[in-house]
């Protein structure tokens, strides 16, 4: 499994946004942690920057994936 680290802008999103949300967006993440290939279908590579995108319903986590 990597290891996942949030920069303080993602922490204070995270608080801000409804806990429902919250949650479900940090289990995306580290389930994508876990087994990339589990959110195939919901990360795509960003154009014009680095980084990828995970879609978490209408949420949208930008995250590198340095392994």
């Amino acid at each position: 499994m990597r290891s996942v680290t949030y920069t303080r802008v993602a922490l204070n999103a995270l608080r801000k946004m409804p806990v429902g949300a919250a949650e479900r967006i940090i289990g995306k993440i580290e389930q994508y942690a876990a087994d990339p290939s589990s959110q195939a279908n919901n990360v795509m590579a960003l154009k014009g920057r680095e980084g990828i995108r995970l879609r978490v319903g209408d949420w949208r986590v930008i995250m590198n994936d340095d392994g």
